[in-house]
Parts: structure tokens; sequence; C-alpha cells
């Protein structure tokens, strides 16, 4: 019978005869062998690395053939994550004499618990001498009268089974004649031991055999539900993590993909490496199916908790950075972060800090220390009411107290003196509160603070390329008195009062935003916290440019990415998550890696009055206490000079528009120690202030109109008559 495609197969051997030559000359009177022709034909299309032997209109497949495998076996090699022989507390010092205490305090504390109740136990044990003695007495009669085979002996009697009752009839009579004589023995060996231990032994050793006795006795007479020793460290008890108990957390979180491939007998979960112990609690890492998020499942914290039946605070769902988004770490830890003990903090009750170095600061979820640079960085604090925003920016500012190069100015904008501790003890510049008293003393200090960076960048820039290759403070620079490149740190808490102060917000954002731009480098650092982490408590110039970012719980998204960085939210960095009992616990993005938990050592009032106490002698010892701390007062100063009128200096009455980078140019001759660096983007934030907007100036640049921002001079004059006019009236 003919197959239907013999045509076409007869066709494309023909073909293939003509354009092969000498060798299709040799293979013609061969036989072909249909069956084996019709199985190449039907492969030939899977092959896509060969795209002639797929014919016109037949279907090509994009997978490779089977016997590609990928990588060869180095491939594999080369690219395998290789697991870490040495655990990391083990290779890490600082953990390791952290774990060693924890274990040595813990069976310190045990042996004096015990060792201090001992005669209380004694006391109960000889109490219950008597009850063992009995309970003795009555299981050796027992014994003695076979009693335990009794029940199988009347099961014979209710049978009616005289063979069997016979027979076990005879077999307890020689257990009692064998064990009535054993008991014989036993008596009279043990009272002849106690008579002679009684003559012959010292009083020490017949002392300890009767105490020994009888606490053998009070030991057999404890009851069940009263036991002798109580423990003396309470352990937390926790349920082993397993996979069935990870999967089944997983399938009540309502993920139709995770749903649908269990529902279908799968786990919904590919577990990538076995669930260890990892640090105080348990790791799972595994992948999700397809097209399922770690952010779908952090999304669904509180359903996880109550699936793996732990506490909110001991649930953890994370992300691996370097791998897909798919890829899920879960670590469920023994207890709540939040009651979880944490170590003692290193820099409590001694110790100072080189603040270009890492200082600890916080703990992640398995207790171990996370640590902080505080140089060359700008940091943000956010996080609702209530939740230790204050408290953590204090930690920073004890720490950076810690360092007695470090310059100070700190500014309680709430008002309520939690600041008051390192303020009145170390702080060149401190404030609180919101009145226009304070708000001008910042006000100044900030103008001065613009100043000094001024003056550091021109050090910093005449510096010898030996001393400062890379154009930056260093340690060393810090420390040459000489050179005034010491660290300054400037902490505001609740700083949306400055960037909203209807007066000098303008210019408090223009001079912030200048700060945290080039400050790091120069050795200036600033932190800001806010309650209300938006646009206008943060100004994008400010948050855009924070290398540091901690922020605690959050209500929704736009305050999550405002502290945490654009899209934050969206990659899983949710601080929304945070319950209301998780105070100090936060995110910590910065210091080179992703985004952390961390929970902030707590310091309370006294011991930041002791630590910053500690920071003032050290300040004293080296002669670097000044300022607000010392009782000095700074120079009430008004603007070491007058835009306006410096603008009216530099464009003459005849040029009615200019644009502003011409301006810029002119003032910088005029005023090099003020407008140096000025761009135009900083003359427009320094007009906004006293309400004059920039506006579009075209001027005919090689025959073509060019357009720019720049200024109306009649817009300046007419500001400098409103100004005049209004000191003359008042």
């Amino acid at each position: 019978m003919k197959h239907p495609d013999d045509d076409d197969l007869f066709a494309r051997l023909e073909a293939e005869m003509t354009t092969k030559g000498a060798a299709d000359e040799t293979d013609g009177g061969n036989v072909v062998d249909l069956d084996k022709a019709r199985t190449a034909r039907e492969a030939a299309p899977h092959n896509a690395t060969d795209p002639e032997s797929t014919e016109p209109g037949s279907p090509v497949m994009v997978d490779q053939p089977t016997r590609a495998t990928g990588p060869g076996y180095l491939g594999r090699l080369v690219s395998a994550k290789r697991r870490e022989v040495v655990p990391v507390w083990l290779r890490s010092l600082a953990e390791l004499k952290t774990a060693t205490a924890w274990v040595a305090r813990h069976y310190t504390h045990a042996a004096g618990y015990h060792a201090l109740r001992s005669p209380i136990y004694a006391l109960r044990l000889a109490f219950q001498a008597p009850t063992g003695a009995a309970k003795f007495v009555g299981s050796t009669i027992r014994w003695v009268a076979d009693r335990e085979g009794e029940p199988v002996r009347l099961a014979a009697v209710r049978r009616e089974d005289a063979a069997e009752y016979l027979k076990l009839s005879r077999q307890r009579d020689g257990r009692v004649r064998l064990r009535t004589l054993v008991t014989v023995l036993g008596l009279f060996v043990g009272l002849g031991t106690a008579l002679a231990m009684y003559v012959l032994a010292p009083n020490w050793l017949l002392t300890v055999s009767v105490s020994a006795l009888v606490m053998a006795l009070g030991f057999n007479g404890r009851r069940a539900d009263a036991p002798l020793i109580h423990r003396a460290v309470e352990m937390p008890k926790a349920t082993k993590l397993t996979s069935d108990i990870v999967l089944r957390a997983l399938g009540a979180l309502g993920i139709p993909a995770i749903n649908s491939a269990q529902t279908k007998g799968g786990d919904g979960f590919a577990f990538t490496a076995p669930i260890t112990r990892d640090g105080p609690g348990w790791r799972a890492e595994g992948d999700l199916p397809y097209g399922v998020t770690v952010t779908d499942v952090i999304e669904r914290r509180e359903k996880l908790a109550s699936g793996l039946r732990r506490p909110l605070g001991c649930v953890w769902p994370e992300a691996v950075a370097d791998e897909h988004t798919g890829r899920l770490v879960l670590w469920v830890g023994d207890q709540d972060m939040s009651k979880a003990r944490q170590p003692a903090w290193p820099l409590a009750k001694s110790g100072t800090v080189d603040l270009f170095k890492p200082a600890a600061y916080g703990t992640d979820q398995r207790g171990r220390w996370t640590e902080l640079t505080l140089m060359y960085i700008a940091g943000i604090i956010g996080a609702i009411p209530r939740m230790g925003k204050t408290f953590l920016l204090r930690l920073l500012l004890l720490i950076a107290a810690l360092d007695p190069r470090a310059e100070l100015h700190t500014y309680d904008m709430k008002g309520t003196g939690d600041l008051d501790p390192v303020g009145k003890a170390v702080s060149y510049r401190h404030g609180a509160g919101d009145d226009d008293e304070v708000v001008s003393y910042l006000l100044n200090d900030a103008r001065a603070l613009r100043e000094e960076l001024r003056r550091r960048t021109k050090v910093i820039r005449e510096l010898p390329r030996d001393l400062c290759p890379e154009s930056k403070v260093t340690s060393e620079l810090a420390s040459k008195r000489s050179l005034g490149l010491h660290p300054i740190i400037v902490g505001v808490d609740e700083c949306q009062v400055l960037f909203e102060h209807p007066e000098h917000g303008k210019e408090f954002e223009e001079i912030f935003t200048d700060l945290v731009k080039r400050g790091p480098a120069t050795g200036i650092v600033v932190l800001l916290a806010t309650q209300r982490p938006d646009a206008k408590s943060l100004p994008t110039g400010i948050s855009a440019n924070a290398s540091l970012r901690l922020c605690l719980k959050v209500m929704g998204q736009l305050e999550n990415d405002m502290v945490l960085g654009t899209s934050a939210y969206k990659r899983g960095v949710r601080a929304t998550m945070f319950a209301w009992a998780d105070k100090g616990i936060h995110y910590l993005v910065g210091e080179g890696s992703d985004a952390r938990i961390v929970r902030s050592i707590y310091v309370d009032g006294r011991d930041a009055e002791r630590i910053a106490a500690r920071a003032r002698a050290a300040r004293e010892k080296a002669g670097l206490l000044s300022g607000y701390a010392l009782g000095e007062e700074p120079e009430t100063t008004e603007a070491a000079y007058d835009l306006l009128a410096d603008v009216l200096a530099v464009v003459p009455a005849k040029e009615a528009k200019v644009w502003s980078e011409t301006v810029v140019a002119r003032l910088a001759e005029l005023r090099p120690e003020v407008y140096d660096g000025w761009s135009p983007e900083t003359f427009s934030s320094a007009l906004k202030p006293r309400g004059i907007s920039t506006i579009q100036v075209g001027r005919r640049v090689d025959g073509k109109v060019v357009n720019r921002r720049g200024i109306d001079r009649s817009h300046i004059t007419a500001a400098i008559a409103e100004r005049d006019g209004k000191r003359d009236a008042s």
C-alpha cells in the first residue's frame, strides 16, 4: 500500500541526488528504507540549529535537542554555589565571643540558682524519705509475691483452663521461692553491712552513707505533680520547622499558583536546600511556582505566620538579591524579634568610636550585630509616631559623640528634649522646639555650615594628591586639627518643621540640599528624621541623594518609598509589614548591601546621659569641647550678603532680562567667597524665599533664538522696594 507522503519523499530524494554529485551517484542504486526515511523526515523539523533541514511551511521547534544539556561539567562547577565550610559565627571573633558569653552566663546562672536552693532540695528529700521507704517496701513485697503475673493467672481462671493455670501456678511458686531467698540474703547482707559501717566506718563516711540513703528514699518518694527541682532557665519552646509545615503555611496564603500546584498533587514550593538551624531559628529556602514572587508572600506575612502557628515577629520572609524574584528564604525564629534578648552593646559602658569605621548599633533577626559607618553618607529616618524614630536618631548621635573629633549639631524640633542628653553634654550647637528663636538659631547655623562646606572644598582641592588621593576627608586628615576637617554630624528630629516653614522653608531646603549632596565628601554628615515622610517633609533633592535610609513602621507605599527609595515597595522592601509592637525594628538600606531588617539597641534616657557624659570626658581630655556644651553662644548674624543688591550691581539697567548663568558668573566675580560654585539652580533656589521666580529669557545666538531660564531686572527692583518699604514701616 502506498503512503500518501511517498511522492513528496521521492521528490526530495531525487533533488538531493541531483545536487550532491559524485557522492549521490555511488548511492543511487541503493534500496531506500522508507521507514527510516520517514523517521528522519519527521525528526528534522525539531532541529532548530539547522535551518536548512526545515521545509517551508513546516513548524519550527525552538527547544534544543534533548542531547544538548547546557554547560559542561566544568562549566557547572565554575557557576556552582559553594556552601560555607566554617559557619559565620565561628569565623567572626565578635560573634564567637558573644556566643561563648551566652553559654557561660547560662550555665553560671543555672549553677548559682541550684546551689542557692540545694538546702531546700535536701530538706524536701528528707521529708519524702518515709514515703520513699514505704514505696520501696511495698514494691519489694509485690516483686517477691510475683504480683506482675497475677493478671495472667486470673485470665486462665476466667477461661477455666486448668492445665494453663497449673502451669502458671508452678511457675509462680518457683519464682516466689527464688525471690524470697534473694530477699532474705539481701536483708542479711544489708543489715550486716550497715552494722559493720556503724561500728567500723568513720563518722564522715557514715554521714555520707546515711545522707545518700535518705536522699535516695526521698527521690523514690517524690510525686509526679510536684517536681523536686525547678528549671533555672525557661528555654523558649518552638516547633521544629519541617517541609510539611512550610508547605501547609504557603498553601494557606491564598495564592492561586501555589494552591493549583498543591491541588494537582505537587508541593507548590521547590526546596533548594535542606531546612537548617540558622542562629536562634530555622531557615528554609526554595523556589516559588512560576509567576509567584517573594513580594506576594511578604504581602501575606500575617497569613504566613498563622499557617506556621508562630508569632508574627518570628516570621521573616525575604528575597535573595542575586537570584530570581521567585527565590524565597523563610527564616522562622524561636522568639519574637521584638521580645528576644539582645546581647550587651559593646559601647554601652566603655569604648570610643572612629566614625570612619563601622560601629555596631543593632542586631538582625538572627541576633547578629549589624554595623554602620557614619561617614560619607547622608541619612534619612522615617516612621509613624511612637515607633522609636527619635531614639534611633539619638543612638546614632551617641555613636558619633563617642568619636572625640566629631562636632555635633543637634536639633529637636519636636521640643520634648529627647536629644538633650547629647546636646547638653557634647554638642557644638543645640536647640529644642519650633519657636522663632530656635528657627533663627538653626538658620544661622545652617548658613555657617554652608560656608564651612565651601571652605572645606577649597582646603581639599589644595591638598597634595598623596595626602588626599580621592578628594575626600579621611580619618588621618580629620585628626589633623590644623586642617579643620574633623567630622561634623548634623542631626535634626522632625525636620519637616524646617522645610515647611512659611518664611525660611525654601532657604532651609536649598542649604540642606547642598549639604546632603556635597557634604559627605568633606566630612559633613546630615541625619534627618521625620514622622511625615512625604514630598513636603523630605524635598526631592534631599531624599534622592541620601545614601543611608532607616525606615521603621510606616502606613503606606508612598511613605515607604519616600524613605527607602523609589520602587522599594515593589521590590518587597516594605516597612508597612512591621507590627505596632516592633518598636525600634526597621529596614536598613545603605552600607553597600541590600535592604536588611535591624532591631536597634534600646538606650533609655539615663543610659544616654551616662554615655554622653563619657563622651564629654573624652572631649575634655583631648581639649576638643566647645560651643553649646561649653556654654558658648554663637554670634547672631544675618546673611553675609544682600543677594538682591548684588544682582542689581552686576546687571545694569540697560539689561532688562538676563540669563541666570550669566548672573551667576558675574556674582562669582563680585564676591567669590560667597557665590563661588553657585549654579543657575542654586541661584533660582536662593531667589524663591525672596518672592522671585525665574522666567524664560530668549536671546539671539548665531542667528537663532535660544531660550533659557533667567531673571527680569524689574522684579528685582520691585522686591527691593517692597522689602525696604516694610523695613521703614517697622
